[in-house]
């Protein structure tokens, strides 16, 4: 038992530097002051100082504090949600304008109670948002909305600039550490966005440390790919209570280089992989990294196609 709590021991990469400046603790005042809620701080963020404190983006999440669901590698709170409160919007939005984001991350809990899943609010919290900060890029992060498809039209209606879910770790560990969420049902959701939205980017997230094989993880990276994902997030999974899935293992920097060698080998047109990466981490970069990459092969397919014309009128 102590080898094995001296090898699990957090590794010195993984420490984490706090950063409470004034940025800091002006987002957090107002947050409070809008009685939002952020990811940031109920799943534990191990990056909350430095996203908060340079103020380029942040993660909302809206639909109430509490999960219908009880994922076992998720901190935020499970139980009874309370009533739709519609004013959050709003209330998102103008925190939006106020802090002056160049991107913003929505997600939300998920709401297996509603039928559309929260999809309405989501989709207005994205409107407010365009309303108030038309320059500011939004992503979105919900659930799998139990596979209700009318509601992921609902949400793509909203034209959000990127759209993310995340399978969170590979097929055969899906059960023991996702509650109600399915492997397939997650990668049909993100193909039926590019079927609604095909210039969408996609993006979903992986967490490393959990007992998979390193052929897993690249099985995953293929599903993905196969189902027209843009760009993958993949991080080192910890340990947020003792109630809480236990972590199998450490990833060294090293394997998570490699991890985001062989995404990109794939075709993914970014890839954050990092012992504390999240799926908010730099999300400002991946979807300006995203856009970049489809203007790239515009051109080229313009070039192409302008090549080949030239060739049959010069001959």
């Amino acid at each position: 038992m102590a080898n094995r709590e001296e090898h699990l021991r957090k590794p010195e990469w993984l420490k984490i530097k706090l950063n409470t400046n004034k940025s800091y603790n002006k987002l957090k005042h107002l947050m409070r002051d809008k009685r939002l809620n952020t990811v940031c701080e109920e799943a534990k963020c191990p990056n909350i100082h430095e996203c908060w404190s340079e103020r380029q983006t942040a993660t909302f999440m809206i639909l109430g504090d509490t999960c219908t669901r009880g994922c076992r590698f998720c901190a935020v709170k499970t139980g009874l949600p309370n009533e739709l409160d519609w004013g959050e919007p709003e209330r998102v939005a103008e925190s939006v304008e106020i802090m002056n984001l160049k991107h913003v991350v929505i997600t939300a809990v998920a709401r297996d109670d509603l039928k559309d899943g929260g999809a309405l609010v989501f989709a207005e919290t994205v409107r407010k948002v365009r309303e108030r900060v038309p320059g500011c890029t939004i992503e979105i992060l919900p659930s799998d909305m139990k596979g209700d498809y009318e509601s992921l039209h609902t949400l793509m209606d909203s034209k959000p600039d990127i759209f993310n879910h995340n399978v969170e770790t590979v097929r055969r560990l899906t059960k023991r550490v996702r509650a109600i969420a399915m492997y397939d049902r997650s990668l049909e959701l993100l193909r039926r966005v590019k079927e609604i939205a095909p210039t969408t980017p996609t993006k979903s997230s992986i967490m490393v440390g959990l007992g998979e094989t390193k052929e897993e993880l690249i099985e995953t990276l293929d599903d993905l790919r196969a189902n027209n994902v843009d760009i993958v997030t993949i991080g080192q999974y910890l340990q947020p209570t003792k109630k809480h899935l236990q972590v199998e293992r450490y990833y060294h920097p090293d394997e998570f280089n490699e991890l985001k060698e062989i995404a990109l080998s794939k075709g993914f047109t970014h890839c954050e992989a990092g012992p504390l990466v999240r799926s908010s981490y730099h999300a400002d970069e991946q979807v300006n990294n995203s856009a970049a990459q489809r203007r790239l092969k515009y051109v080229k397919g313009f070039e192409e196609t302008s090549g080949e014309q030239l060739t049959k009128l010069t001959f």
